[in-house]
């Protein structure tokens, strides 16, 4: 697998693994049970760090082996994936067009002000649904503009996007046993593609459990399964790669990017026991289905539980 992923280019944005390390005062207020542990891509340098800066570090390299000379993504208006994107424009010196469904905010804040911080030049739509429309015509007239336009799908879910989280997996192997559960936030697919199709291509048993930010299991079960199957594609591994998709919806609460009362207490009860920031949107919907599940007895006291951080913390100051 290593190999077969050397032969992907990437950007240099990832120097040194992010950081493992153990939760016991959130633990032991949880009253015991299994050894839980946070695998910190929060902590990441670049760019506000977070998931989508492994993705980017593949599609990034991508863009520029291609010739582009913009990137052009969607995405929220307090898009953590848009701010890396442009980040990530920022530091190959091209320009960054990012497509946010919502109204443009009177003074930006968190991810907006990054956004402007880095030059990106922002088109607002009214929805979801004229994202993708908007992004194709802004690459067409530019490309007849004479410009070099890369597209890159929202979250940059895609199968080689998916390929920095099974870079991801490894970098775990190097640094600890592997785990018996991982559970993180699930919302476009690709982390969890990458985390599943890395767990397989590794040979672990490690169960990956996604906790929707948004979509009902089945759809994003589908999904995540869709790009698992184009990252065998990409490393011609195809014969390796069956597996059980587990995501639970059970957390979304009333949408996307919309509290529940279960994680807002996640956000307290981590910073005020292990001083780590979740975001309103992904992580603390994700932390409040682990702490369900350890109050609920759902794991064992023998069993290693590695809660992956995906960033987006700069959602605190939106």
């Amino acid at each position: 697998m290593r190999r077969a992923l050397a032969a992907f280019s990437t950007l240099p944005i990832l120097p040194v693994p992010s950081l493992v390390e153990p939760l016991p005062r959130l633990s032991a207020i949880l009253g015991g049970g299994p050894r839980l542990l946070i695998k910190r891509d929060d902590a990441i340098a670049f760019g506000f760090g977070g998931n989508k800066v492994r993705k980017l570090a593949f599609v990034g390299a991508h863009a520029r082996d291609e010739g582009a000379d913009m990137l052009i993504t969607a995405g929220g208006v307090q898009s953590n994936h848009a701010r890396a994107t442009a980040a990530v424009a920022a530091k190959l010196g091209m320009h960054a067009v990012l497509v946010a469904n919502g109204t443009s905010p009177a003074r930006p804040t968190a991810n907006a002000l990054l956004d402007t911080l880095l030059g990106a030049e922002v088109v607002h739509v009214a929805s979801r649904e004229e994202r993708e429309p908007k992004m194709r015509e802004i690459a067409e007239a530019l490309r007849a503009g004479g410009r070099h336009p890369y597209v890159i799908p929202v979250g940059a879910s895609i199968p080689l996007g998916a390929l920095g989280f099974v870079h991801a997996v490894a970098e775990l192997v190097d640094q600890m046993p592997a785990p018996d559960i991982i559970i993180h936030s699930t919302s476009s697919g690709g982390t969890q593609a990458g985390l599943v199709a890395g767990c397989r291509l590794l040979g672990l048993s490690t169960r990956v459990v996604g906790i929707s930010a948004d979509d009902r299991s089945e759809s994003l079960c589908a999904q995540v399964d869709s790009i698992v199957r184009g990252v065998s594609e990409l490393l011609k591994v195809p014969e390796q790669m069956g597996t059980t998709i587990e995501v639970d919806d059970a957390f979304v609460g009333g949408g996307y990017g919309i509290p529940t009362s279960a994680s807002q207490e996640a956000i307290e009860l981590v910073a005020r026991t292990e001083a780590v920031f979740l975001d309103p949107t992904y992580t603390a919907k994700a932390m409040a289905g682990l702490i369900a599940y350890v109050r609920g007895g759902k794991f064992t006291a023998d069993q290693t539980v590695l809660f992956w951080h995906t960033g987006g913390q700069v959602g605190l100051f939106a």
